[in-house]
């Protein structure tokens, strides 16, 4: 060690020696004053701010260590009080004291302000004047430079030198660690209670959602959707940096000495040629007009919501293939487009001749897309995006909604290979166009399945910055022309963006255990404005007939409130909670039901189609599970007509879509339990089993459900030992959602569920419209002589009448 620096810090250890408290010096005053004035380097060291001595702890310190609250966010906080600033002390607030007054410990005061001269001389008894003890440097050492006994010059955002050339962390852990200025204690301290109050009213409106004050008996704050605006454009990302000098040499030689490690950005690689299809292949394209009528089928109901295709360029290009009669002349990638649109047209086509042809639903033609697809293709093009998104759509028609998902994560990835999801580039117009329609076509198909299958996005979108599709039609698209939002069009995808665009937050509301009224508030103020922005005869209340087609648009905004709504029937919500959540869910079912009325009434314009088959053609598999929805509540509200214009339309249907059929004998089993509840005089809304059937697939979500919870995972089956329940499940272990032969049987078609709600309502208005004639008013219970014998089918469909004498209906039931 430096033996000056030694000497040094004896020095201003007896410097720092504490007084008398008595105000006398100590006999040691004339060393330490001989040794202070004999010291020719002293004023040079304290002008530099060089202390190396260690501070005193006793108990007159003069700044006796304060307490470290850990509630700062910094573990060395300093004091969390302040005084004002007046013009004796400096804004270091260390109070200069003479060396002949005690030190401010807890036996005597600080000096007051007014005692000190502005010269810094404390005014004594007399008007004798001392010499001011000298200042405390502000901030004192790291913990490494206290420990080397050499100068420190950090500062509140970097760290000394010494601790840099050293290579070691500069901090401040030491009982004499810097503090911060009382102002910005102050500052950190509002941030933490600010974000603990908003933190405790998220937990008031998770405890108490039906509470109108918050924390501290203050009004709870507005909840505010953070959701983009109808019609307003993603946030650009940053400007990318701009080129250095001679960029064209720099491009030629990374592009050159790039290949096999890195690839350019999308918008700079350059283009692939990509292989033919196989002249002497087995791809067997379906006859000619039988390709027109299946691409005719998915323009009517695929492109009218997600058009991924320019659709002139496509029809010209099919045009050419059937001239040539196969696909030798087309890329190998756009083949495989084609055959998943001939799947689609095949899953929504009720072409008799086309249902004879392809009695596989088109599981032909998706295979031998699947076929033209290269396993080892690293170079994807937008036709690669198209065809695994036209893949997934078709698998969830199918019911095969794992394995829709599963597509659904390889379009995403594809997509955002090829950098689908970001803005500019040097496209032509109809490129930049189309690529904004398939990246927004897959954003809403992620949207719409993640809700439909309770799970998780794939997209974020603070990762997307692409402009929203103009809304002009496809043949109004060429080069050379300036596209708008303007403009209108004949498709659905603007709508349906501005109702996807709030699924994230709808999703991230669905974890907490209880939704508050606020949010609810918040969101359906969100959904009117939804509403509309859809065309005038897409409104629930217009007085026209609706065109099937036009269904699916409209039943997503509608299933996007059921799903809302519905959470709070779980066990964490309190009585009052879950029944305005029936009374929200019942509000949409009565609005869907609506809609479906004017649908009844619509009439084909021709004769080559009929009623039924518009419906079939249009019942996607969202709409079908949709309707389900609404029955179920229907149902348990005993509003039996409007759940009978639901049955109609699910007849209609029928097992044209295959989630149709599940859903019916879901059905069947519910308005089972139902009739047996209401027969034995329960409370519906105090019977948890009937609660958690009419919340419906919920109990399908990992966040959502409750009643799996306690349960174990069942045994795998084995052969000879499995009871009649696990031979159900191994009969239908060839399809994850599929129905067995008998299962299918089991509840006898849509006809005889429309029989049973037929049933429920006789027998409802018996018990409304014939009370007991001596009676006046009806009794709060039913007396069990009085009461009328229900007439239920049982599970054979045979009428029975229930004998149970000890049964009460409730006055709830009978309202």
């Amino acid at each position: 060690m430096n033996p000056g620096l030694e000497r040094d810090g004896v020095a201003h250890r007896k410097e720092k020696r504490p007084l008398s408290p008595t105000g006398g010096e100590r006999s040691g005053n004339s060393t330490r004053l001989k040794m202070l004035g004999g010291d020719p380097g002293r004023d040079e060291r304290e002008r530099d701010g060089y202390y190396p001595m260690m501070p005193y702890q006793g108990p007159y310190a003069p700044h006796p260590p304060m307490a470290v609250s850990n509630l700062h966010p910094y573990d060395n906080a300093g004091s969390m009080g302040s005084q004002p600033q007046q013009n004796g002390p400096p804004p270091n607030h260390y109070h200069p004291y003479g060396s002949n007054s005690v030190s401010p410990g807890p036996h005597a005061p600080m000096p007051s302000p007014q005692s000190v001269n502005p010269g810094g001389m404390q005014a004594l008894p007399g008007g004798q004047t001392k010499r001011p003890y000298r200042q405390r440097r502000k901030d004192p050492s790291c913990d490494a430079c206290r420990e080397r006994k050499v100068k420190c010059d950090a500062t509140e955002t970097a760290s000394c030198n010494e601790c840099k050339s050293r290579g070691v962390k500069c901090q401040f852990t030491k009982e004499t660690n810097r503090r911060m200025s009382s102002i910005k204690q102050v500052q950190d301290l509002e941030k933490q209670v600010a974000h603990y109050k908003t933190r405790i009213r998220e937990l008031e409106a998770q405890l108490h959602p039906t509470a109108a004050f918050g924390v501290n008996g203050g009004a709870r704050e507005p909840f505010t959707l953070v959701v983009p605006e109808i019609g307003s454009a993603p946030t650009r990302r940053p400007q990318a940096p701009p080129p250095g000098q001679e960029p064209e040499e720099v491009r030629r030689h990374v592009r050159d000495y790039c290949r096999g490690v890195f690839k350019p950005p999308p918008p700079y690689r350059q283009v692939v040629t990509l292989p033919n299809a196989c002249k002497g292949s087995d791809l067997q394209l379906p006859p000619s007009h039988i390709g027109e009528t299946l691409i005719k089928h998915y323009y009517e109901t695929v492109h009218i919501l997600i058009p991924i295709f320019h659709w002139p360029s496509f029809a010209d290009r099919f045009d050419a293939v059937k001239t040539k009669g196969n696909l030798s002349e087309v890329p190998q990638v756009w083949a495989s487009v084609l055959f998943a649109v001939f799947a689609l047209g095949t899953v929504y086509s009720t072409d008799p001749e086309i249902r004879r042809l392809y009695p596989d639903g088109g599981k032909s033609f998706i295979e031998q897309s699947q076929r033209l697809i290269d396993l080892f293709n690293d170079e994807f093009t937008v036709d690669h995006a198209r065809a695994a998104l036209l893949t997934s759509m078709y698998l969830a028609e199918l019911n095969c909604k794992s394995a829709a998902w599963t597509w659904l994560g390889s379009t995403v990835r594809i997509a955002q290979d090829i950098g689908l999801h970001r803005e500019g580039g040097p496209w032509a117009v109809v490129e930049g166009e189309m690529r904004r329609r398939v990246w927004w076509g897959i954003y809403a198909w992620d949207r719409l399945l993640s809700m439909e299958l309770g799970r998780v996005l794939l997209i974020e979108d603070r990762d997307c910055d692409v402009t929203l599709p103009c809304a002009l039609d496809d043949h109004f698209i060429y080069e050379g022309v300036h596209v708008n939002n303007n403009q209108g069009g004949s498709h659905f995808l603007l709508t349906t963006i501005h109702v996807v665009r709030m699924i994230s937050e709808l999703l991230r509301s669905l974890q907490a255990p209880v939704i508050s009224q606020h949010v609810l508030m918040a969101f359906d103020s969100h959904f009117a404005s939804c509403q509309s922005v859809f065309p005038a005869h897409c409104q629930i209340y217009h007085p026209q007939p609706l065109e099937p087609r036009h269904l699916a648009p409209i039943c997503q905004l509608q299933n996007c409130r059921i799903t809302l709504h519905r959470h709070n029937l779980s066990t964490s919500c309190p009585p009052e909670v879950r029944a305005v959540a029936i009374r929200s869910c019942l509000q949409v079912a009565k609005d869907t039901v609506h809609l479906l009325a004017r649908v009844r009434k619509w009439q084909p314009p021709s004769s080559k189609i009929t009623w039924a088959d518009a419906v079939a053609s249009a019942g996607t598999t969202m709409v079908c599970t949709h309707i389900w929805r609404c029955m179920l509540f229907l149902c348990f509200s005993a509003m039996y007509d409007e759940a009978l214009i639901c049955a109609e339309i699910c007849s209609a249907i029928g097992d044209f879509r295959q989630v149709n059929i599940p859903c019916g004998r879901n059905l069947y089993g519910f308005l089972r339990k139902l009739a047996d509840s209401i027969a034995g005089g329960k409370d519906l809304m105090k019977d948890e089993m009937i609660l958690a059937l009419v919340s419906g697939d919920v109990q399908g979500s990992s966040e959502s459900a409750w009643v799996w919870n306690g349960s174990e995972t069942p045994p795998a089956t084995t052969g000879g030992t499995s009871s009649e329940h696990e031979v159900k499940e191994e009969s239908t272990a060839d399809g994850s959602l599929s129905l067995s032969a008998e299962e299918k049987k089991e509840w006898r078609g849509w006809n005889h569920i429309q029989e049973i709600i037929r049933q429920l309502k006789r027998e409802k208005e018996q018990r409304e419209y014939q009370p007991p004639q001596h009676m006046l008013h009806p009794p709060l219970v039913w007396d069990p002589q009085l009461q009328q014998q229900p007439f239920l089918p049982n599970v054979n469909g045979t009428a029975t009448a229930n004998t149970n004498g000890s049964s009460r209906i409730s006055i709830a039931n009978i309202i």
